[in-house]
């Protein structure tokens, strides 16, 4: 029998948050910072004759979650919606709220657990040394994983440091 022979190393290094990321909104512009300011000096780089961007998004996911209170204020219902990005997020929301027949059924009124709500997002980033690593955000962690190079952590934790939210 053939053994398997490690051909790499990769690493995987986080950094959980002080406090959770307030909001969607919060959370979507610090991910779009790192696409159109690149801070990480990515490169472009071509794979199979197609050319990728330094920084891209690789996948996400947004999780809102509505409570239905009686008049007491008690818990009577919840709905999570689950969203592949932002402008999902936020009309899944509008729908679920605005939806009287919903309302009617559910036997309480319809209110957000902000407290409750998730986000993730993981860019595909490319160095200049040609490894490609990712970096995930969730509300409450950053994440830096396939990578091989310490390098690409002091990068990333350089500029977390400058963004309060990741504090």
């Amino acid at each position: 029998m053939a053994d398997f022979v490690q051909k790499s190393t990769t690493k995987t290094a986080a950094r959980e948050l002080a406090a959770p990321i307030a909001d969607v909104t919060t959370f979507a512009s610090i991910v779009q910072s790192v696409i159109d300011t690149n801070p990480f000096g990515c490169t472009s780089h071509e794979v199979g004759g197609v050319t990728f961007d330094p920084v891209a998004k690789n996948r996400e996911a947004y999780t809102a979650r509505i409570l239905y209170q009686d008049d007491d204020g008690r818990t009577v219902g919840q709905i999570t919606a689950r969203s592949g990005s932002v402008a999902g997020f936020n009309a899944s929301i509008s729908e679920i709220m605005g939806d009287a027949e919903l309302t009617a059924a559910m036997g309480g009124d319809p209110a957000r657990d902000t407290e409750n709500e998730r986000y993730l997002c993981a860019l595909r980033c490319h160095d200049p040394s040609g490894e490609t690593y990712y970096v995930t955000f969730s509300r409450d962690q950053v994440r830096i994983s396939s990578y091989a190079d310490d390098v690409i952590v002091g990068l990333v934790e350089a500029w977390a440091d400058t963004v309060p939210a990741l504090a």
